[in-house]
């Protein structure tokens, strides 16, 4: 009886024999994301795929937005098996499986955009993209986006407000700040957010200022704290490539790669200051209201943040006081 492909196995498929016997010596990857294709960390996506096509190595990429291949916290283990070429990824979504990727979501340890392109030069992401590999992924792109807050009734600023609100973080280490600050943790990709708040599941969220746009969060909340001298929030969000598709990859292919991974870079740098201007804008055009984070909010917050996730951290990792410190060295 004659089987028939559907859905992501057909794809698969048809990424392995070529789109056609013309095609027969092109390579094609498959590259997945959560976003809408108005996002900046597609575009990112699309930088690598146009300048890897202009290269003419018989390369070509075929990106998958909107969780329209995986899931989005499901895509850390068929990059590492091969089975997915290639992602756009918060690393913290894989801290389940390396604990210590949940430092590239620590609420505080980034102080802002320029501090965040020197951790991404520094000893300390040279470790994580170390345990990457050995677990068969590469970082491609380097990337930290900012993000805030958003209240569905009312604003969060200091800590006491998320006190019995059914809140959202992006990973384990603002979730376990947030449940010491008195809020119950509802842990779902950003994507699910909009959803989650329309049908009254969600009371607040964090994530990032391009989430928060791309995903009209502004149609769901009344208060939004964005990105401003005060920033808690900032998430490593790279580009990964399977080692086992980088291996199969000829020495052209993978110059063309990294140099559009190059261009990609700065780009992502560069707009990823944008982002935050943007949201605020967006926000108050839709009659959002605007709160401000102070000195002494964001103060509380990582006062808690030490007792909680930090603490969390240091206790699970066992190299983890050495990777925290790595982290901290970087002025």
């Amino acid at each position: 009886m004659r089987k028939i492909l559907t859905g992501a196995a057909a794809v698969a498929l048809l990424a392995s024999v070529g789109f056609s016997g013309a095609a027969e010596a092109q390579t094609t990857l498959r590259l997945s994301h959560q976003w809408s294709t108005a996002d900046v960390r597609h575009k990112v996506a699309e930088i690598i795929k146009n300048h890897v096509e202009e290269a003419d190595v018989g390369l070509e990429i075929q990106i998958f937005p909107t969780q329209s291949l995986f899931k989005a916290r499901e895509q850390w283990q068929p990059t590492s098996r091969g089975q997915l070429d290639m992602t756009v990824f918060p690393l913290a979504y894989a801290g389940g499986i390396h604990p210590e990727f949940n430092l590239t979501l620590m609420p505080g340890l980034v102080k802002s955009h320029d501090h965040a392109a020197r951790l991404n030069e520094s000893a300390f992401m040279d470790e994580l993209k170390q345990i990457a590999e050995e677990d068969g992924v590469k970082i491609l792109v380097d990337g930290y986006l900012a993000g805030g807050f958003a209240g569905k009734d009312k604003c969060i600023t200091a800590p006491e407000d998320v006190q019995g609100l059914q809140t959202r973080a992006a990973g384990k280490s603002f979730e376990q700040m947030l449940a010491a600050a008195g809020a119950s943790i509802a842990s779902m990709a950003s994507s699910e957010i909009y959803n989650a708040m329309q049908t009254g599941v969600l009371d607040a969220a964090n994530t990032s200022s391009s989430s928060f746009v791309s995903y009209r969060i502004y149609e769901q909340v009344s208060c939004f704290t964005p990105v401003g001298d005060y920033a808690l929030w900032f998430m490593y969000q790279p580009v990964l490539i399977s080692m086992r598709t980088w291996e199969r990859l000829s020495d052209e292919q993978r110059a063309a790669l990294e140099a559009g991974a190059a261009k990609a870079e700065a780009f992502y740098a560069e707009e990823a200051k944008g982002q935050d201007a943007n949201a605020r804008r967006v926000f108050s055009e839709n009659g959002v209201e605007i709160a401000e984070m102070t000195e002494e909010n964001f103060n509380a917050w990582r006062d808690i943040a030490t007792e909680s996730s930090y603490k969390a951290f240091l206790e699970e990792v066992p190299d983890g006081q050495r990777l925290l410190d790595l982290a901290l060295s970087v002025d």
